[in-house]
């Protein structure tokens, strides 16, 4: 057993001044542990270096990118614990090789993404962005050219039938709205029945649903998956949202099919390659609410996530084994087991 365990944190946890960007983000927890010290990475890179992680057993992940470079020499690093559900910028199979776990704060952003997709909906379906500027420049009389909807009888189409989607299910509860439908091929039965979800496959759900909206992983099988033909299935007066990652809808066809107006709107938290250091060309379009990947960023989600990963930080560090393992199958191998239990804290 090892007396001290060393964590860094990727260089974007902290601002310019050297203090965390999250209020209350769960480092108390990392400081009440004897034997665990925790510092930023002294360099923000879009990929974490392998020599940044020298001599570090635990590595608190929020935007940086992890490749096979990345944990090419890590005889000392154990866990990768993401601030967040997201693992996309992280290669999974290289970390379970190099006997390296990785984390997610599965449940922390629930609630707050759940909101955000809520939210979009009513913004939407009530041209909120369009009658904001109808005021701003004084031009009053265009109102009546913009009668917004109501969610009630309306239908909800969720892609990936997960704890987010689940959430937002239940928010939508008091709406009145249509029984919603969902595509997941992953999908639990008995789950989506005890939500009066019906299944359906994906083109059934583009071209009945009133909003479409995204709650799946970005994985070779998503990828691309809402692409023109996809778009052209949903209806004149459906809605896209997209909360989930960018790479998941094909950017130009949905910009297309927006100026064109052949569906009558969308919302785009995320995008295909972020960040975006130039003006979004969407921004010429009326039709579209957009935001900088943090539609969901609430006081409350940084609280949550930041405890439950420095939390898993510590429970990696004590010999306990948290929830939100992404590659279980790496704590069966005898070599990770060796190497867990030449780190771990002595009591």
């Amino acid at each position: 057993m090892a007396k001290q365990f060393r964590v860094a944190l990727t260089a974007d946890s902290f601002d310019s001044d050297g203090q965390p960007v999250w209020e209350n983000m769960g480092l108390d927890i990392l400081e009440s542990v004897a034997g665990l010290s925790f510092a930023p990475l002294a360099e923000k890179r879009p990929v974490v270096g392998p020599d940044q992680l020298v001599g570090v057993q635990a590595l608190l992940v929020m935007g940086s990118g992890v490749d096979a470079e990345t944990v090419s020499r890590s005889e000392d690093l154990i866990l990768l614990s993401r601030f967040g559900v997201g693992y996309d910028k992280i290669d999974v199979e290289a970390c379970t090789e190099a006997d390296v776990a990785l984390t997610i704060t599965a449940g922390a952003v629930n609630r707050s993404v759940a909101e955000a997709t809520v939210g979009w909906m009513i913004a939407l379906t009530h041209h909120v962005l369009i009658k904001d500027r109808i005021v701003r420049t004084g031009d009053w009389d265009t109102r009546t050219a913009y009668p917004g909807r109501e969610l009630r009888d309306r239908t909800l189409g969720v892609v990936g039938l997960g704890r987010i989607a689940e959430e937002t299910l239940r928010l939508l509860g008091s709406f009145g709205m249509q029984p919603p439908l969902a595509f997941d091929p992953h999908v639990n039965e008995d789950t989506a029945k005890s939500l009066g979800v019906r299944v359906v496959d994906l083109d059934t759900l583009l071209s009945t649903a009133d909003f479409v909206s995204l709650h799946c992983p970005l994985t070779d099988e998503t990828r691309g998956l809402i692409g023109k033909r996809e778009i052209a299935m949903m209806k004149p007066d459906a809605y896209l949202i997209n909360t989930a990652r960018g790479g998941i809808v094909d950017e130009n066809a949905l910009y297309e099919a927006l100026d064109q107006g052949t569906i009558a709107g969308a919302a785009l938290d995320c995008f295909a390659e972020e960040p975006l250091t130039e003006p979004s060309r969407f921004r010429t379009l009326d039709n579209i609410l957009l935001a900088p990947h943090s539609i969901a960023w609430t006081r409350e989600l940084f609280r949550d996530v930041g405890r439950m990963a420095c939390q898993a930080t510590v429970d990696f560090a004590t010999g306990k084994t948290p929830a939100g393992v992404v590659n279980p199958e790496v704590l069966d191998k005898p070599s990770f087991q060796e190497k867990r239990a030449r780190l771990r804290l002595t009591s």
